[in-house]
């Protein structure tokens, strides 16, 4: 197998990165005609068109809404089915993960002036979210975990989960992790009609203010439409990981950690980021001996050959300048000082810091969240945190002599724009 190689050496260095960065994830004609038809059709017949969707899609054969409400006994069912390690295991990854995310929490705050004026922030949670959930044979009890769990911690008051069941097959791992997570209402349905029926409501599902939650294209493209009515968390790309090695750590580990990304799907992208061309090379020799032993060998190889880079730089430096050019999903600085090289990263969505920790740690219980930016957009976004949940709005009080001070300056800035009124308005307080 031959992964493609770079060398930062090279004259066309750059324009041969970006063209292996590109990644278009827009919707074609057809998805974009089926996905406004169902959001057209679900805000005006809410709960029936619902139904319709669902059994059509998912191969179902509901008669109405109540069949498709999972219980909060259905879930506490779920919770008990499942392994005394598999719960044991789900329970300390939520305290983790609740425990970090607490840390995110941010209060009110204010400040008077001297002559009495006060300003300020409010911080206030989100009344109501949505929460997507790929349901089916893929259990994403983790995604349920990230996604639920900073909601509450925020203060969300309701948080409505919508999780597919193909063929009626429901997935209890993930009603546990609903459970654990003090989701409040789960519902049977999935696709674009899952993200209209929250964002419009519909006489069953409640309208909720943000939908969070990974989906296929369906659900990406009904995301981008409603986005305006609601808010969403992003539009997410193929899964990425990009590692910067100085040469010293085992061969198989950053291999492996090169395929914890390509096992996700064929779009998915690794790319390993070294000085030692030696080290390069043992680790395509570590790629060639392991994946044979892989269980998604096949899609581990059809993204390696597609997606994957092996990039030669001249050192650490320009290793980091290279990393935050791509901006990752997942960064893994698999050095001896990664302490010292953080300090040279400025765009990336988690960086994992040192030879022993594996991204697969993030993706599951070390605390932070695995809702990541992917596609470069670590440029100009974060993970989902607790801030997502959060609105802020600002506070102003003028004293009376506050308001005098501040009208006159407001009134000139207000007849330089032309808005008489504007002006007007403040010199009213001014006093004279």
């Amino acid at each position: 197998m031959k992964i493609k190689r770079l060398n930062s050496k090279e004259s066309t260095f750059w324009s041969q990165l970006n063209q292996l960065l590109a990644w278009d994830e827009a919707s074609d004609d057809a998805v974009f005609k089926t996905v406004n038809g169902i959001l057209s059709d679900i805000r005006k017949r809410g709960d029936s068109a619902v139904v319709e969707y669902t059994n059509r899609f998912d191969r179902m054969s509901v008669a109405d809404m109540a069949a498709l409400d999972i219980s909060r006994d259905r879930q506490q069912k779920a919770l008990q089915s499942i392994t005394a390690e598999q719960r044991k295991t789900l329970e300390f990854s939520a305290e983790r993960i609740k425990s970090y995310h607490e840390h995110q929490k941010i209060e009110s705050w204010s400040y008077t002036e001297a002559d009495g004026t006060m300003l300020g922030q409010k911080v206030t949670p989100l009344d109501r979210v949505g929460l997507y959930v790929p349901g089916g044979k893929a259990a994403y009890p983790s995604s349920v975990l990230m996604n639920a769990i900073p909601a509450k911690v925020a203060g969300v008051e309701e948080l409505i989960m919508v999780v597919p069941t193909p063929d009626g097959e429901v997935n209890d791992l993930v009603l546990a992790a609903a459970c654990i997570s003090n989701v409040d209402k789960v519902f049977a349905i999935g696709g674009a009609q899952a993200v209209a029926a929250l964002a419009y409501g519909t006489e069953t599902v409640p309208q909720v203010d943000k939908i969070v939650g990974p989906g296929n294209i369906y659900v990406a493209t009904a995301k981008k439409m409603v986005f305006g009515v609601v808010g969403i968390d992003m539009i997410a790309g193929p899964s990425e990981i990009l590692v910067i090695c100085d040469g010293q750590t085992d061969p198989d580990w950053i291999a492996m950690d090169l395929f914890s990304q390509a096992e996700h799907d064929e779009d998915a992208q690794s790319l390993l980021v070294c000085p030692d061309a030696e080290f390069i090379g043992k680790v395509e020799e570590s790629i060639e001996r392991l994946l044979p032993t892989m269980e998604r060998a096949e899609i581990i190889q059809k993204s390696l050959m597609s997606r994957a880079v092996l990039i030669q730089v001249t050192d650490l430096v320009e290793a980091a300048k290279v990393s935050n050019h791509v901006a990752p999903e997942h960064l893994e600085l698999s050095v001896e000082d990664p302490e010292l090289l953080v300090k040279s990263i400025s765009s990336a969505g988690a960086v994992f810091m040192g030879r022993y920790t594996a991204e697969a740690v993030g993706d599951y219980c070390a605390g932070p969240n695995h809702v990541l930016p992917t596609s470069r957009t670590a440029r100009f976004s974060s993970p989902l945190g607790v801030y997502d949940f959060q609105k802020r709005s600002s506070l102003i009080f003028c004293s009376k002599e506050g308001a005098s001070r501040l009208g006159r300056p407001a009134s000139i800035l207000a007849r330089g724009e032309g808005l008489t009124a504007h002006a007007r308005s403040a010199e009213y307080r001014v006093q004279k």
